[in-house]
């Protein structure tokens, strides 16, 4: 077996690239690795194989000046996480973005459900990272799509209390039951809890109800189902659910609010867009994950 040089080892180790002139990390990534997309290097440098002049680090945003040397590690680290329900899609020392799969809760309502928290608190254990996950949103157990959790108190905190100003764009994409009449609109109606914890929608505020507004557009229609994005204006519990039954198209798999109809035996609905400030930087932040295929291939039958 040949010995390898220490240059050798490197080179087998990593990719090692020299920066040329001022520029971002994030931005000197995408560059350097044929225009990649701006998700893929958030992935790349979550996964913690990056270091700049031989130091760790995470920061998409850090400065980077001429002569710096960066290092890009050719193999997954032993610390990532490896789980079917979470992957994780961006990570720094305050927040982490997930997309959170189809059967997971966002967190337990008891001490023993396995739930997409319990993952990260596991996940930043075995790393030695001194926090555990706060929830500051959730999805249901059968939404797949975009989650965020605060790594802190402190920044928990500020997302929960400057949510609406801080989170600017929310969207969904689902398969509904019929053919759309229309190419977008407006829902709004007051939702509440009745005594059997089923969301009910109402036109005026029956007393303790939560006012709620959807944004839908329809993207693709058959005679049976369509595919609707929709845009959250405010986000409340089954909130997407129950508008889509009040227009009388029901989102399909839904054994709450639907008609039946269950095409691929799971809610179809997906959290595929996340857009916001940063609560520590302020830096516009945005990730987007592709349409679930089985999605599409419901209408690439045209069925």
């Amino acid at each position: 077996m040949k010995n390898l040089s220490g240059a050798e080892y490197a080179a087998s180790k990593y990719n090692e690239l020299v920066v040329r002139e001022e520029t971002t990390l994030l931005e000197f990534l995408m560059k350097e690795f044929s225009g990649i997309s701006r998700n893929r290097a958030k992935d790349i440098l979550a996964g913690h194989g990056v270091t700049v002049d031989r130091r760790n680090t995470t920061r998409y945003d850090e400065p980077l000046h001429p002569g710096q040397v960066v290092r890009v590690s050719k193999h997954k680290q032993s610390t990532q996480l490896q789980n079917k329900y979470v992957k994780i899609v961006y990570e720094d020392k305050d927040l982490v973005v997930i997309e959170k799969a189809v059967g997971i809760l966002s967190m337990p309502a008891t001490a023993k459900q396995y739930s997409a928290k319990q993952v990260l608190d596991e996940y930043f254990a075995k790393r030695h990272f001194k926090c555990t996950a706060h929830t500051v949103h959730r999805l249901d157990r059968d939404t797949s799509g975009l989650m965020m959790y605060a790594k802190s108190i402190e920044i928990a905190k500020i997302l929960e209390e400057d949510w609406h100003e801080i989170v600017f764009d929310r969207r969904y994409v689902a398969v509904v039951s019929g053919e759309m009449e229309r190419e977008e609109g407006t829902i709004e109606s007051w939702l509440k809890d009745n005594k059997a914890y089923i969301t009910y929608s109402s036109p005026e505020d029956p007393g303790g109800g939560k006012f709620a507004v959807t944004h839908y557009h329809t993207l693709k229609t058959t005679p049976t189902r369509s595919l609707v994005e929709l845009k959250l204006e405010t986000g409340r519990k089954n909130q997407i659910r129950v508008h889509m039954q009040d227009i009388g198209h029901p989102v399909q798999g839904d054994g709450k609010y639907g008609d039946g109809s269950d095409p691929i035996g799971r809610l179809c609905l997906h959290a595929y867009r996340l857009d916001f400030y940063h609560p520590r930087t302020g830096q516009i932040m945005n990730f987007e994950t592709p349409f679930p295929r089985e999605f599409m291939k419901l209408f690439n039958s045209q069925t």
